[in-house]
């Protein structure tokens, strides 16, 4: 039986000083919904405000270095000290990696600190995973590097130790740039796939190296890394049940300018079964793109993901074509308006470069966003140089409208790795951008207000998943949200995005609606009963 409770047995709102927001419900309180909710039709809403505060909120941090570090630059999201809000890691390249610990207070200036430490404070990094490996409660950082992947095993309080050689993890020694995770069966531990991108002297030969996936054993340790071949020089990769089978399939996204005779790919991954390509023959379509970053959601509301794919002038926005009988997919890019092929303000007749994507509901209006972080490589004159960031609102159609410079987040900076997050628990997603030789950007949704007296957008909810053994944060797990006329279908995933990725509350607008009826299909598939949950409202999903 599913519940909804407070995180921890503590109301989490009253424990973070949070006056006039709704509680947590209660541990133990079963809901169950009866009838359907009657409130009004949801209408798509204007864009939020964002207000920049990294300097004021303590952030100083840049990502660089030279060629190994053209590409990556993520940041991870995660909640290291258990305290409800969410901290940051972010990638360094040349420069050492960064811990920063969430001091916000709730609805009020986002405030973060610097946690030095040499287990954390890696150098060559590219980016980093948050997951919970041994479901202790406390978060794991899976860290991309040049050079040897770090694994860092969270002990509480924002501190680590280096994982790799008690839980037998063999880091390697390629360029990572991606990585992704999934429990097969009753594993006691995750699946890993680390996702390398060129081989030494790749660039000259056009050599791109093979990917590792490493599972675990029955001793509970992992095993020697299996390879992933061929490899073409990814920098995303996803783990998601594309076809709602079940089991998980890797997506990988691949890098044009340097394989020769590569495409994109999609693996089969199997319990207990090597892992294979899928072949033309099974429905797949030979692609390539500049293939730089994945995000997965159900856009067209038919309870299977679609994936966005960034590029260089190119984005695809795919949908299978023939449901989930096989991997056949079609492009919506151009009609749902979210091509992005060049910048919609600056060097407009050149070609775009995007990185990190994601799908978040940044106004709260029931339908979902887009966030496109973009950025010249570093000096190609064949793309554009001035190419900010897109954000595209959602429309009732299934449409997206360019909205970043309306909602105040134009930069020219060369954005790389990105997330959008509640960093102060208002309900409203704030924005975390990784910039190439230059401070990362945070800028703080204030809504329909201002930085003094923010205003919130619409109505929400947030949840985070709980079940008891493996899996603690029940990854693979599909979340379904229904209010007045609309229904939002959410897989909970690790992965994808560019060198980055987020684990926390998970996070749906609602309009209108002044409440949501809310299930979970667990990982084995067990469908738990519809709760309700009230608006504006944390609740933690228990099994």
């Amino acid at each position: 039986m599913d519940e909804a409770r407070r995180s921890g047995g503590v109301n989490l709102g009253a424990a973070l000083g949070w006056v006039g927001a709704a509680a947590v419900l209660a541990v133990g309180v079963v809901l169950v919904i009866l009838t359907r909710s009657n409130d009004a039709d949801t209408a798509a809403m204007d864009p939020p405000r964002y207000i920049e505060e990294s300097a004021a909120a303590g952030i100083v941090h840049t990502y660089d270095g030279e060629f190994s570090f053209f590409v990556g630059g993520g940041v991870a999201v995660l909640d290291c000290d258990d305290d409800g809000k969410l901290d940051l890691y972010f990638a360094g390249g040349s420069n050492p990696a960064a811990l920063y610990r969430n001091h916000s207070t709730v609805g009020g200036a986002l405030s973060f600190d610097a946690i030095a430490s040499p287990i954390t404070d890696l150098t060559m990094v590219t980016g980093a995973y948050p997951l919970d490996v041994d479901a202790d409660g406390m978060t794991d950082l899976a860290v991309l590097r040049f050079g040897e992947n770090v694994v860092l095993r969270g002990l509480g309080g924002c501190e680590f130790e280096r994982a790799n050689e008690s839980w037998g993890i063999d880091g390697g020694d390629e360029w990572t740039t991606a990585f992704s995770a999934k429990w097969e069966g009753s594993a006691a531990l995750p699946t890993l796939a680390f996702g390398n991108y060129i081989a030494e002297d790749g660039q000259q030969t056009g050599e791109c190296s093979d990917h590792a996936l490493i599972r675990p054993t029955d001793a509970g340790l992992y095993a020697a890394p299996d390879p992933l071949a061929p490899g073409w020089c990814t920098l995303s990769i996803l783990f998601s049940d594309w076809d709602r089978s079940g089991r998980g399939d890797l997506r990988l996204t691949n890098d044009r300018q340097y394989y020769r005779d590569g495409e994109e790919q999609l693996w089969r991954v199997e319990e207990d079964r090597p892992p294979r390509l899928y072949t033309e023959a099974e429905g797949w379509q030979h692609m390539q793109i500049f293939g730089m970053g994945i995000a997965s959601h159900d856009v067209t509301g038919d309870g299977l993901p679609e994936v966005f794919l960034t590029s260089m002038g190119d984005n695809k926005l795919q949908t299978l074509s023939d449901g989930a009988g096989e991997p056949a997919y079609k492009d919506i890019a151009l009609g749902s308006g979210v091509t992005a092929h060049s910048p919609f303000v600056g060097d407009t007749t050149m070609p775009s470069t995007a990185w990190h994507a994601e799908f978040q509901d940044v106004n709260n209006d029931g339908f979902i966003d887009l966030y496109i972080a973009k950025g010249n490589v570093d000096a190609m004159p064949e793309a554009a140089t001035n190419d900010p960031s897109n954000l595209l609102l959602g429309a009732s159609d299934g449409t997206f409208t360019e909205s970043a410079a309306e909602a105040g987040i134009l930069s020219f900076d060369r954005g790389r790795g990105a997330a959008l997050a509640d960093f102060n628990l208002d309900g409203m997603l704030d924005l975390v951008e990784v910039n190439r030789r230059a401070n990362v950007k945070l800028w703080r949704n204030v809504g329909w207000g201002d930085a003094a007296v923010p205003i919130q957008m619409g109505n929400w909810v947030a949840v985070q998943l709980d079940q008891a053994g493996t899996n603690r944060d029940a990854i693979g797990s599909w979340i379904e949200v229904r209010f007045g006329d609309q229904v939002t279908h959410r897989e909970v995933t690790i992965g994808g995005g560019h060198a980055g990725g987020q684990l926390g509350w998970i996070h749906f607008g609602l309009g209108a609606a002044n409440s949501a009826e809310v299930r979970v299909q667990w990982p084995d598939g067990e469908v738990g009963p519809w709760l309700t949950l009230a608006s504006n409202e944390i609740s933690v999903i228990e099994r």
